[in-house]
């Protein structure tokens, strides 16, 4: 998981975009604000869990979930 740098486009094991990497902290992907989406989450930074994380192609990072279960997992802060 050392590969996963910033600007890496996350997306879903459905081949889905779920946001683009802002940097790594801990176990958690952090994503950047622009992929927040509306609402009460625009402006808000989510995380995904490394857990999640499949493989690493090129400049994407795989999760092992689909997208529309992998958002659900995020955490905003």
């Amino acid at each position: 998981m050392q590969n996963i740098a910033e600007h890496m486009e996350v997306i879903g094991a459905d081949g889905v975009h779920i946001g683009t990497v802002d940097r790594v902290e801990g176990n958690r992907i952090k994503l950047t604000k622009k992929d927040s989406g509306e609402g009460s989450h625009k402006g808000h930074h989510h995380f995904i869990d490394k857990g999640l994380v499949a493989d690493v192609e090129g400049n994407k990072v795989r999760l092992s979930a689909n997208a529309s279960v992998a958002v659900t997992m995020e955490e905003e802060k």
